[in-house]
């Protein structure tokens, strides 16, 4: 729960875009795609300071505080009546989801380690792929009762009910005596440390394309179903299918991972997914992707985004903390900051390319997916058992 605060504030947000822009970005509606990304850009700030400070007061103590962060800017951004106040608040809100997000990687290391923590990370990511099923169906009952502003109310049950359930059930891993007291120069020295070692280097490298690919398809994908498809409406039960089944992966991944290992499964799947978006620019410029015909092989093709996500995002995380352990709060922040601010910059860009087709998501994807094979590649030099 404390990882899915990140997707449901997300996701959930998705079916309310057409009815935000009308509201509050009416002149361009390109805009609305920064209540998304300026939340990616918040979390990826608040997960550099979350992991350090948990290593410094403890990994629960840093949970409560990014929760009341979090609650606090959802009810900001629930009286929002502007654009500029909705976007400072999305990024605080951003801030202060990541302190969960990111220390529960901590909290995942503190207790595993190797393949069991691969497998354990794949559990995570089975919540993290079914709450974005949930996510954008709920928006819409939310939006056909009341309006875009009643997201935010369940934003604030979902984190304090995560909040409570956590201090009540997980118990503070890292006791007084091993926590290191918050200083910038054993931050920095952490930080060249982390940056050192070339299997994180790489996992970091191969994140920042494999989130990329996540993220253009979460800041597109809506606006493609509705000016490209003119399926606006059923966006939320599509969006729901492919994103259920795609938990599967990680599921898959879980039961296999221990066998045959992170950085095979992670190889595979993006050189799987640079031949199936080729295919996919292929089959744009012939014409076939339009249509229903053409409207199942794009979800189709979306599906295999999310799918591909399960079999590495967990598996690229687990490799770059394997040998940080003794630092895995300040490891978390670091490797999740740069992975995330590297990707949203290159998801934002693409973004900015959107015509009302799928053809900016499909080239960036294919581009994506190629460097990131060609990253996990490298992968292949640094695998010890894992």
């Amino acid at each position: 729960m404390l990882v899915a605060t990140v997707a449901i504030s997300i996701d959930a947000m998705l079916p309310a875009l057409p009815d935000i822009a009308t509201e509050l970005a009416p002149d361009n509606t390109n805009k609305v795609q920064l209540i998304l990304s300026t939340f990616i850009v918040g979390m990826a700030i608040g997960t550099l300071i979350a992991g350090p400070l948990s290593d410094s007061f403890g990994r629960k103590n840093i949970i409560y505080v990014g929760a009341s962060i979090y609650i606090l800017s959802s009810v900001i951004c629930l009286f929002a009546t502007n654009l500029e106040t909705m976007i400072i608040a999305r990024v605080c809100q951003g801030i202060g989801a990541a302190a969960p997000r990111v220390v529960s990687q901590a909290l995942v290391r503190d207790l595993y380690s190797g393949r069991e923590m691969a497998r354990i990370s794949s559990f995570i990511m089975i919540i993290f792929a079914i709450v974005p099923a949930i996510a954008p169906l709920m928006g819409a009952g939310l939006i056909s009762v009341f309006d875009w502003h009643a997201i935010f109310i369940i934003f604030i049950i979902f984190s304090f009910v995560s909040t409570i359930w956590t201090g009540m059930r997980v118990q503070e891993p890292l006791r007084p005596e091993m926590r290191v007291p918050f200083r910038v120069d054993a931050f920095k020295a952490a930080f060249i440390q982390i940056l050192s070692l070339g299997i994180v280097r790489t996992a970091i490298t191969t994140l920042i394309f494999s989130y990329g690919m996540l993220f253009i398809c979460i800041l597109l994908v809506q606006q493609i179903f509705d000016q490209f498809y003119g399926r606006a409406d059923s966006f939320p039960e599509w969006f729901a299918v492919i994103a259920g089944l795609s938990a599967s992966a990680s599921f898959l991944n879980s039961m296999i991972v221990i066998r045959l290992g992170m950085r095979r499964l992670i190889s595979v799947a993006l050189q799987v997914q640079v031949i199936w978006s080729a295919l996919m620019l292929v089959m744009y410029y012939a014409g076939i992707i339009s249509g229903n015909f053409g409207f199942g092989i794009f979800a189709f093709w979306i599906f295999g985004l999310f799918f591909q996500a399960g079999l590495t995002l967990g598996n690229l995380t687990a490799l770059a903390m394997e040998p940080l352990g003794h630092v895995a709060g300040t490891a978390a922040s670091v490797i999740s900051a740069i992975a995330t601010f590297g990707s949203v910059i290159l998801a934002s860009i693409a973004g900015q390319f959107f015509d009302g087709t799928p053809l900016a998501m499909i080239i960036s994807t294919v581009f994506l997916s190629f460097a990131g094979a060609l990253s996990a590649h490298r992968l292949k030099r640094f695998e010890r058992n894992m």
